[in-house]
């Protein structure tokens, strides 16, 4: 989705190329988020008012297209109007934002900041889609507003505009920023995040959200901060007149450079800041314009996290793109995911698993007349992945759900259910609306994140951070594999009270233990996986075959490779082969077929001997040693890809990671932006 972020410098003095630069760079941390065009706003020089107090007017710059064109544009446009660059300001506040199009084309009218109209009195920056525009619009245009965009945005500044001129109008002249934005909130409805800036409130920031993620980020600069007042109290951060620099973004990773004292804002709160303080006010709806005046809200007090994230984690390292740095970050990643989360136990004491964001629940969950996962793209293919184990440990009936298509079902969901919503930033609009609906029907819910304080984290009656790190890449690659993994040690904790399972379930932990060691072994395809990636850089398609276990490696493969190197490729249940796409078989069109061992083994080989017979032109991922088995006509009727053999249950996870590879390498080979592909974004959080 898009990205949002701003910058306000406090009793520090910052010249206007330091401003721009912090603003770009924070674009650059958030451009994973959507980049097809960009904007920023920051103060134009000083000048007096007819009260004698100093002013600025806000200038706004927008660009189709990257960050680095919105850079070339701002320096160009810079120049051409000779603003000093060199100006200094004592408090400044600049807002940015990189757009990842939902309403309106790429184009600098329907970038970010939007604006009230001329003169720029009030601009916004959002993540989010506002679903009620089109009557806001309609509204405000009778009310003499007139429309430059196509997007949902505009209305948000052009209704705060509108209320600020109301309320002078009606003698109310101390009418708070906040206060106007609380009221533009009761007209809102939809998922967003925004943050406003306005001439009449110089230098001031709000910011506000309702299921899209923001947060706060403070650093204080002199050096006697603390004077032995709690790290992370914001009231006595408020409260002090010390320099300090704030920082509002969609993601940590644009904050985390500058400081690690966060505060993760909540739907429905209102942050101020003003005067080097922040203020927090609780957004009720109920609330609004109460007789010739805005009512006063209620206030709240929140302290700030230490954000456990390093700088390195965000960088690409020695590697030149962050997909390919992703894929082979993933034995750490999956080491990990699985720290103090494993026992051996000794001689005589069983070996088992430790997840203590479930140990409440985990009774419920082993009584639950069914387990419903649900999740969207990558998150729910991993949750396929484990569904057989899950099924297999505890006994229990799972079924499947694509969160969007439950949600527009309205499918049924009982008390005795417990549901599972797997999300990578767990924030996913369609998988939030899902969980709310769960939550509706009093399931039990079960979050399964990479997001610490995410909103799935939050509203979640338990659950379990996969731990993989920060992953920035579009395609999800490291993230998928932890996933996997923690829902397998899912399943061990739901069957651990059983006796017959135990010695599966130790010889799973094994595995586990191992598994790094066996995805360090099959990284190293990598070059191979690049010649093939040769082999394939003309094709126009790609089919994947996969069943049990590997059925969601094969739609996952095939996800990957559509996604960054577009090209077509399609993920199929090996057993409905002879049901409709063996009519696609020739000897030009390229088929993978995953035939590592396991209870499915057998039945891949006769799918592999229907294909060869139709000339079909094999590429089959097996266990190290089964060339010979799964070649019928000898190592020149099909290319191999040989991997380790792990423990059924965790093949997918090694099974994926060849195809990963694949698709990297095909699309750095045809010329695509592989960590920022064609009308994608990381963070989905619009229906």
């Amino acid at each position: 989705m898009c990205g949002i972020f701003a910058y306000l410098n406090y009793n520090v003095k910052r010249d206007r190329r330091f401003i721009l630069e912090i603003l770009f760079n924070g674009l650059r941390r958030l451009e994973y988020r959507g980049y097809d065009s960009a904007g920023i706003s920051i103060d134009s020089s000083s000048s007096s008012d007819p009260n004698g107090q100093l002013s600025f007017s806000p200038l706004v710059f927008r660009q189709e297209g990257n960050i680095d064109s919105l850079v070339k544009s701002v320096y160009k446009d810079v120049a051409s109007i000779k603003l000093n660059l060199e100006e200094l300001f004592c408090v400044h506040a600049g807002i940015a934002h990189t757009r990842w199009a939902t309403h309106g084309e790429p184009s600098p009218k329907n970038s970010h900041p939007q604006t009230s109209g001329a003169g720029n009195e009030f601009l916004v920056v959002h993540n989010g889609v506002i679903t009620n525009y089109e009557v806001l619009k309609e509204t405000l245009t009778r009310h003499g507003f007139n429309f430059e965009s196509e997007t949902d945005t505009e209305v948000i500044p052009k209704l705060a505009k509108y209320v600020f001129d109301k309320a002078t109008e009606e003698g109310d002249q101390s009418v708070t920023f906040s206060l106007v934005v609380l009221e533009v909130m009761r007209h809102l409805e939809g998922a967003y995040a925004l943050i406003f800036k306005s001439h009449h409130y110089p230098n001031e920031l709000i910011a506000c959200k309702r299921g899209s993620p923001l947060l706060l980020g403070v650093k204080e600069l002199s050096e006697d901060m603390h004077s032995g007042a709690p790290f992370l109290d914001l009231k006595f951060i408020s409260e002090n007149r010390h320099p300090k620099e704030l920082f509002l973004s969609s993601d940590a990773s644009a904050i985390v450079e500058h400081t690690k004292k966060v505060l993760v804002i909540e739907d429905g709160e209102v942050v101020h800041l003003k005067d080097g303080g922040v203020s927090i006010l609780k957004f009720e709806n109920e609330k609004g314009i109460c007789g010739n005046a805005l009512s006063r809200p209620s206030s709240v007090q929140r302290a700030l996290s230490f954000l456990e994230m390093e700088v390195e984690q965000i960088n690409k390292g020695k590697y030149e793109h962050y997909m390919q740095k992703e894929i082979h970050e993933q034995p750490e990643s999956l080491t990990t995911t699985m720290r103090g989360r494993l026992k051996r136990g000794g001689s005589t004491k069983a070996k088992t698993v430790l997840l203590g964001g479930l140990k409440d629940h985990i009774k419920s969950i082993r009584r639950s007349r069914r387990i419903v996962f649900i999740g969207c793209g990558t998150s729910y293919n991993a949750a396929l992945a484990a569904r057989p184990i899950i099924e297999e440990l505890s006994g229990v009936p799972v079924t499947m759900e694509i969160a969007s298509d439950l949600v527009d079902r309205q499918g049924p969901i009982y008390r005795e259910d417990t549901a599972v919503f797997v999300s990578q930033s767990g924030e996913t609009a369609d998988t939030l609306l899902a969980l709310e609906y769960a939550l509706e029907n009093g399931a039990l819910c079960v979050g399964i994140t990479n997001t610490v304080g995410s909103a799935i984290a939050r509203n979640t009656h338990c659950g379990i951070h996969i731990n993989a790190g920060c992953e920035i890449g579009v395609a999800s690659t490291k993230a998928y594999t932890s996933q996997i993994v923690v829902m397998a040690m899912l399943a061990l904790a739901i069957g651990d009270d059983a006796i017959s399972s135990q010695a599966r379930r130790e010889v799973i932990i094994d595995g586990l233990f191992d598994l790094p060691n066996k995805v360090r072994e099959v990284l190293k395809l990598d070059q191979e996986m690049k010649e093939l990636a040769k082999l394939l850089i003309a094709e126009q398609s790609l089919l994947v075959f996969g069943r049990g276990y590997n059925f969601a490696t094969a739609l996952e493969g095939a996800l990957k490779v559509k996604e960054v190197s577009l090209m077509h490729s399609e993920g199929m249940l090996a057993g409905e082969m002879k049901h409709g796409p063996l009519a696609l078989v020739d000897e030009n069109l390229p088929i993978i077929v995953i035939a590592t061992r396991d209870a499915c083994f057998s039945k891949q080989q006769s799918v592999i001997q229907q294909l060869h017979a139709r000339k079909g032109r094999l590429i089959v991922v097996c266990s190290k040693g089964d060339a010979a088995a799964v070649c019928p006509g000898g190592s020149s009727s099909c290319r191999v890809i040989e991997v380790p053999q792990v423990e059924d249950c965790l093949q997918p996870v090694v099974n994926i990671i060849p195809l990963q590879l694949l698709a990297y390498h095909l699309t750095v080979l045809r010329g695509y932006n592989v960590d920022q592909p064609r009308n994608l974004a990381k963070s989905v959080t619009t229906q």
